[in-house]
């Protein structure tokens, strides 16, 4: 029996079905399934009562989670104990908003925890890097993941989802979104990004009549030339630093409104690779002090 086998238990023990642990752990439902088939025969008992649409998870199965999960955590901090301090290059690649939101706090938090790692920033473009991670010439990214889900050649861990907003020029009186796009142009965001094409998703749907001209793909510039009154646009947020020095409207999208999923991306065979660890370490660490 495979240790990623427990993995993807315990994945779908905290997602609550095999598809969202599909997306979890980058496999597709049936292969879940098959794991935890294997995992029953292995056992001789079912994991999981199937007599209804959804598959339920025994009280077997908790046990065994319980069991793998203390087991795995107790060798993850033999081996930290047991292990020298972390030292050598690693290259980061990290998509261009990223490089102001949250490298800096990054870098910090891997410098005061691994002071002998030393972290090479790479910036690129979504494609760009998961061709460069695929050819080894960076060892980790920092990226929105594809809708698709991403290359299967990769390991993918969720980060966090980073909900889109609508800007209008400060000087716009009408109200809605909808009102803002009927009385400016629509600056879009790139579309052949992954945030650019869910924007423009959401403004099919909501302003079908927007016009636009212009495409830009670095938020700031996009943010600048709303503040300087040019149109109005809907963007992955660009962060509090951004909209201080171009300040404009703020028009939330609501409580389901689209968003992006920052992920980490890394090599399968990287996955344990304690260098890439710390650089996913830095990062959760950097995500949790911007809240």
């Amino acid at each position: 029996m495979k240790l990623e086998a427990f993995g993807t238990l315990n994945a779908v023990l905290r997602c609550g079905s095999f598809a969202a642990a599909a997306t979890e752990m980058n496999l597709s439902p049936s292969a879940v399934s098959l794991q935890m088939k294997h995992m029953e025969a292995y056992f001789g008992q079912p994991l999981f009562d199937r007599s209804s649409l959804s598959a339920r998870p025994t009280a077997f199965a908790r046990e065994v989670n319980d069991a793998v999960q203390e087991t795995l955590q107790r060798l993850d901090g033999l081996r930290r104990r047991h292990s020298p301090a972390l030292a050598g290059r690693v290259r980061l690649g990290t998509i261009e908003p990223l490089q102001v939101s949250l490298m800096p706090a990054l870098l910090r938090c891997v410098a005061a925890r691994y002071p002998q790692l030393d972290v090479r920033p790479v910036r690129g473009r979504v494609s760009e890097l998961v061709d460069q991670l695929n050819r080894g010439e960076i060892d980790a990214a920092i990226i929105t993941q594809p809708e698709t889900g991403g290359s299967r050649r990769l390991s993918w861990t969720p980060l966090a989802k980073e909900k889109l907003i609508g800007i209008a020029p400060l000087a716009a009186r009408t109200g809605t979104l909808a009102e803002c796009f009927a009385a400016y142009e629509w600056i879009r965001f790139d579309r052949s990004t992954v945030g650019g094409r869910i924007a423009a998703r959401y403004v099919a749907k909501h302003a079908p009549e927007a016009r636009s001209r212009i495409d830009v793909q670095s938020l700031a510039a996009l943010t600048a030339m709303v503040s300087e009154g040019l149109g109005v646009s809907v963007l992955p947020d660009p962060g509090p630093g951004v909209l201080q020095v171009h300040p404009v409207r703020v028009l939330p999208l609501g409580k389901n409104g689209p968003s992006r999923q920052i992920a980490f991306a890394c090599r399968l065979a990287d996955q344990d690779n304690r260098l890439v660890q710390a650089l996913l370490d830095g990062a959760r660490s950097a995500y949790a002090e911007r809240g």
